[in-house]
């Protein structure tokens, strides 16, 4: 088989876990306030649950978003839950905009995590990325994202073992 070189490769062959970051087209920050993040946010979890895809972390930023989830058993169901999700927002944002035909979303990539130590790093990773991006001081207070969740869902012992894991050199598409 031979690959597409100028897309993501999307191989969702085995039921697990991945990690899958989407980007707003040109990068530009159509999600910039409550209300259009709220909106990103309550549609990623919507569809999410629609296709039975279990989310473990998210976060949401104005252009640009990460989850790590558990597949159903067909996770070729990615393809349609990002469909649903990129269809639903951009003609929901589109009309809270008071635009017509503007492209909202442009790629998604995914990775599956089949080794434990990459799954916990990248778990870190998500949780902790709107610190990253400078959004706030800690991730807990960013209320787009699974970091508060986490917090007081996660029994504290895999709480403690996922924030042990350093993510200064986990490799997620995140230039936005």
């Amino acid at each position: 088989m031979v690959d597409w070189p100028h897309a993501p490769i999307h191989r969702l062959g085995e039921a697990g876990a991945y990690i899958v970051t989407a980007s707003t087209y040109g990068k530009q920050r159509l999600f910039r306030d409550k209300e259009r993040l709220s909106l990103l946010h309550d549609q990623l979890l919507q569809a999410a649950a629609d296709f039975e895809w279990r989310l473990q972390a998210w976060a949401v930023m104005e252009s640009h978003y990460h989850f790590v989830g558990i597949s159903p058993d067909d996770p070729a169901s990615l393809r349609l839950l990002i469909r649903q999700l990129h269809g639903r927002t951009s003609r929901l944002l589109n009309q809270l905009d008071g635009v017509q035909g503007r492209k909202v979303w442009f790629q998604f990539w995914d990775t599956e995590l089949t080794y434990e130590r990459s799954y916990l790093a990248r778990l870190k990773y998500v949780h902790e990325n709107p610190v990253r991006h400078g959004l706030v001081e800690s991730a807990e207070d960013y209320p787009w994202c699974s970091a508060r969740w986490f917090a007081a869902k996660a029994p504290l012992a895999f709480y403690r073992v996922v924030y042990s894991f350093p993510i200064d050199n986990v490799h997620v598409v995140d230039d936005f």
